[in-house]
C-alpha cells in the first residue's frame, strides 16, 4: 500500500501563496492581519508570504489603513499587471476584442471588420484588433470565440464555412505563432454557456442545456458541471439537426439551410411572422413587434399571438429532441430571437415543450447583458491564466 506523500515546506508555501492570492482576488485589498485570518497563518508567516509575493510581482502595496489611535496597517492588493488576457469574438461581419488585467478589470475594447480569406489575413486582423483594444506586449493568453467548432484531432475548424479565412490546417498553432501568445479557439455558443454558468441563470446547475436562437441556431451542453464538446468538437451544433417539417441535407444539400436551422433560424422566423401580418426590418424587430401587438385586442393581436405560437412550436420541436436525450435540470434561452421575444416567447416555448416531452425542465431566459461571447471568452482566459499565475510558486 502506497504511503501518502508528506507536504514539503516549499509545497505548503505554494498552497498558502495561492490561498492569499485568491483572497485578494475575491475580497480586494487586505491588510496583513486580514490575510492571516483568512488563510489561518500566523503573523510572521503572513509577513513572509507577502514579502515573497511582492518579490514575485504578484502583490503590491496599496496604501495605509488607519485603525486605532496611533495604529496603522499596510494594505496589499493583487498586482493588476501580473498578467493580461484577451477575448475575441469573430463573426461573419466583424472581430471584437476585449483586454483585461488579471483582476478582471477591462482596459480596452476594439472592433474591426472580419478578415479576408487567407490565414495570413486572420493573424493580421486579430493582431490589429488586439492592438486597438490596448493589449500590452506581455499578453498572456487569447481566447477566440467563433461560429464553428475546432476538431481536436485534425486541428481544423468545422461547422463554420460562412466565415472565410479560418479553415486552415493547424489553426491554433498558426494563431499562436503569428500572435506570439497562447491562443485557444472555442465555439461561441459554448462560451455563452460558460458565461451563464459563471454569472447567469445557470449558476448552481450541474446539468443544463443552452439554446441560442438568432440568425443561426446553436446549443451548448453542460453535463456534471463541465462543458461537453463531443468527439469532433461539434456537440451542440443543432442547426444541422434533422427536424420534423424541415428539409434534410439529402434533399437540399449540406450547404443549404436544412434541419432545425431551416425550421427556426432568423430568416425563417421573419417569414413566419410576415405570413401572419407582422412586419419588421429584421427577425428581431418582427419578434418585438409581434410581442407588442399580441398584448392588444382584435384581429391584429390574434394574428400576432398565432404567429408567436407558430414560432414557439417550431423551437419546441428541436428542444424536445435535445431534452429527451440530455434530460437537463434547466434550459437557458438566449440569442436575438429569445431576447426580442422576452417572457412572452419563453412561456410559449415552455408550454409547447412540456406538451411534447416527459421531462419538463424549466426554461430560463438569459439575464446576461452585453456580449456574452466576449464575456465567456474573457472568463475562460482569466480562469486558466489565474490558475497558472497563482500556482507559479509551486515547485517543479
Amino acid at each position: 500500500m502506497a504511503q501518502p506523500t508528506p507536504g514539503t515546506p516549499s509545497l505548503l508555501r505554494a498552497i498558502n501563496d495561492r490561498a492569499a492570492l485568491q483572497a485578494l482576488l475575491e475580497r480586494g485589498p487586505l491588510t496583513r492581519p486580514e490575510i492571516g485570518a483568512l488563510t489561518g497563518l500566523s503573523k510572521p508567516t503572513a509577513s513572509q508570504l507577502l514579502a515573497r509575493l511582492q518579490a514575485a510581482g504578484l502583490v503590491v502595496l496599496d496604501g495605509i489603513r488607519e485603525g486605532m489611535p496611533g495604529r496603522t496597517a499596510e494594505v496589499y492588493r493583487l498586482n493588476p499587471d501580473a498578467a493580461h488576457v484577451a477575448a475575441v469574438d469573430v463573426t461573419p461581419s466583424r472581430i471584437e476584442a476585449r483586454v483585461a488585467d488579471i483582476t478582471g478589470t477591462v482596459i480596452g475594447e476594439h472592433r474591426l471588420p472580419t478578415p479576408g480569406r487567407s490565414g495570413k489575413d486572420i493573424v493580421g486582423r486579430l493582431r490589429a484588433a488586439l492592438q486597438g483594444a490596448g493589449a500590452p506586449g506581455d499578453l498572456r493568453r487569447v481566447v477566440v470565440g467563433i461560429q464553428g467548432a475546432l476538431d481536436p484531432v485534425t486541428g481544423r475548424l468545422g461547422y463554420g464555412g460562412h466565415i472565410p479565412g479560418w479553415h486552415i490546417p493547424d489553426l491554433v498553432p498558426t494563431l499562436r505563432e503569428g500572435l506570439g501568445v497562447e491562443v485557444a479557439v472555442e465555439n461561441d455558443v459554448n462560451l455563452v454557456a460558460l458565461c451563464e454558468q459563471n454569472r447567469g441563470v445557470a449558476r448552481g446547475h450541474q446539468d443544463f442545456v443552452l439554446l441560442w436562437a438568432d440568425e443561426g441556431l446553436g446549443s451548448a451542453l453542460v453535463l456534471g458541471g463541465r462543458l461537453h464538446r463531443g468527439a469532433t468538437g461539434g456537440a451542440g451544433e443543432v442547426g444541422y439537426m434533422p427536424a420534423l417539417g424541415a428539409p434534410t441535407a439529402r434533399e437540399v444539400g449540406r450547404n443549404a439551410d436544412h434541419g432545425f436551422q431551416a425550421l427556426t433560424g432568423g430568416p425563417t422566423v421573419l417569414k413566419i411572422l410576415r405570413s401572419y401580418g407582422v412586419r419588421g426590418a429584421g427577425f428581431t424587430a418582427a419578434v418585438r413587434n409581434a410581442v407588442r401587438a399580441s398584448q392588444g385586442e382584435g384581429r391584429r393581436a390574434d394574428d400576432a399571438r398565432a404567429g408567436l405560437r407558430d414560432v414557439a412550436a417550431r423551437l419546441a420541436v428541436g428542444l424536445a429532441a435535445i431534452t429527451a436525450v440530455v434530460d437537463p435540470e434547466v434550459v437557458v434561452l438566449t440569442g436575438g430571437t429569445f431576447m426580442a421575444g422576452g417572457e412572452t416567447l419563453r412561456e410559449l416555448v415552455e408550454h409547447e415543450l412540456h406538451a411534447l416531452t416527459v421531462p419538463r425542465p424549466p426554461l430560463l431566459l438569459s439575464t446576461v447583458e452585453g456580449n456574452p461571447v466576449l464575456t465567456g471568452a474573457l472568463d475562460l482566459a482569466l480562469t486558466t491564466t489565474r490558475d497558472e499565475v497563482f500556482s507559479s510558486t509551486v515547485p517543479s
